[in-house]
C-alpha cells in the first residue's frame, strides 16, 4: 500500500497536487515541498501548479457568490455568523483580506463568496487572488523542502506510533479551531458593542 501511494505521487503528483490545492489544503503543499527534497517534483513547477490550484479554488467561490444566489442564500443562512464577520473584515481592511484570507482558518471559503455577493471588481479579485494564491504555494512548499527531513522523520514516526500522533493531531486541531472560534467571537462581540454605543449616542442626542 505504502509503494502504492508512493508511486502514484511520484506519477500523478501535480494533478493530485493540483485537485488538493482547489481544496485549500496546506498539507497537498507540505507533501509536495517534502516530495521537492526527496526530488520526485521540480520546485517551480510544484509553486505553480499549487498557486493555480488555489486559485482556481477560489476564483469557483467568488463566482458561487456572484450567480448562485439561491444555493448562496441556503448557505449564509447557517453561516451567518462566518458571514458577517467576513463583510466587517472586507469593510475595515479591504483588499489585504482578500491577500491573507487563506490564512483565516473557518474563513477561506467564506470570503470569496462574500465578494462575489458585493459589486467588487472580478478582475481586481483575480489579480489579488492570483499572486495570493503563488505567495501561499511558495512559502508552504519551500518552507516544507527546508524542513523536507524533519518532516519525513515525523512521517516515519507517525507510521509506527499512529495511536499517539492521531490525539496531537486532534488536539492541535481543536486547539487552531477553538482559537479562531475565540477570535471571531471577540471581534463579533465589539462591533455590537460599538452599535450599540452609536444608538445610545444616537438617542442621548
Amino acid at each position: 500500500m505504502e509503494q502504492f501511494l508512493i508511486d502514484a505521487l511520484t506519477e500523478y503528483g501535480y494533478i493530485i497536487l493540483f485537485v488538493w490545492s482547489v481544496m485549500e489544503g496546506e498539507l497537498g503543499l507540505v507533501m509536495a515541498g517534502t516530495m521537492v527534497h526527496t526530488g520526485h517534483m521540480s520546485m517551480p513547477a510544484a509553486i505553480f501548479v499549487a498557486g493555480m490550484g488555489g486559485f482556481a479554488g477560489d476564483q469557483i467561490y467568488f463566482y458561487i457568490g456572484r450567480y448562485n444566489t439561491k444555493w448562496i442564500h441556503r448557505y449564509l443562512h447557517r453561516h451567518r455568523r462566518k458571514f458577517a464577520l467576513a463583510h466587517l473584515l472586507l469593510k475595515k481592511y479591504g483588499w489585504p483580506v482578500i491577500f491573507i484570507q487563506r490564512y483565516l482558518y473557518g474563513l477561506r471559503t467564506i470570503i470569496p463568496m462574500s465578494i462575489g455577493l458585493t459589486r467588487y471588481s472580478g478582475r481586481k479579485f483575480a489579480l489579488i487572488n492570483f499572486l495570493s494564491a503563488q505567495v501561499w504555494a511558495a512559502v508552504t512548499i519551500v518552507l516544507a523542502y527546508i524542513f523536507g527531513e524533519q518532516i519525513l522523520a515525523i512521517l516515519e514516526y507517525m507510521k509506527h506510533h499512529w495511536y499517539v500522533a492521531i490525539p496531537i493531531a486532534l488536539l492541535f486541531f481543536g486547539t487552531i479551531a477553538y482559537t479562531f472560534r475565540r477570535i471571531e467571537e471577540n471581534i463579533l462581540h465589539r462591533r455590537r458593542e460599538r452599535h450599540a454605543n452609536r444608538n445610545k449616542s444616537a438617542k442621548a442626542a
